[in-house]
């Protein structure tokens, strides 16, 4: 959780689990979930056992996301294993949502959402970083950055 006040970009980091269910097979999404347990409808999710939801994001990163033309990229780390995904923020965004984390390709938004038009969804991810989200005992650390023009 940094923010510099000279600079126009504010960070957070989420940290949380892999788990056995994780499938990344969702066309359109992927999610962090404050949640425990992952069924095989939860084909976006990617980790669970989050230390935030939404609501619980660095206000500043909040505040930057919101700003019209700002850029995030997300990072995603586990097992030795990293990839970086870039989407938009949007000034709709409203960061209610207490368990999950939701990033887009779509312009679709609600209260779990924290990024849009996401270059890539569960899908997409290199298949060597799903096998590391695959064990339970696999921590993740997700690192959400934006940039503001």
């Amino acid at each position: 959780m940094h923010s510099d006040p000279a600079s126009n970009e504010a960070a957070d980091v989420i940290n949380a689990w892999g788990h056995m269910m994780v499938r990344s097979t969702h066309k359109t999404t992927f999610e962090v979930t404050k949640e425990t347990t992952l069924t095989r409808r939860g084909d976006c999710i990617i980790a669970v056992r989050a230390d935030k939801g939404a609501a619980d994001l660095n206000p500043k990163f909040k505040e930057y996301a919101r700003r019209e033309g700002s850029k995030i990229t997300v990072t995603i780390e586990a097992g030795g294993v990293k990839e970086v995904v870039e989407a938009r923020g949007d000034p709709r965004l409203t960061f209610t949502h207490p368990h999950d984390i939701v990033v887009r390709r779509s312009t679709y938004i609600c209260g779990r959402t924290v990024a849009i038009k996401a270059k890539k969804a569960a899908k997409d991810l290199s298949r060597s970083l799903i096998e590391k989200l695959k064990s339970p005992n696999t921590r993740v650390k997700i690192t959400l950055t934006v940039r503001t023009p």
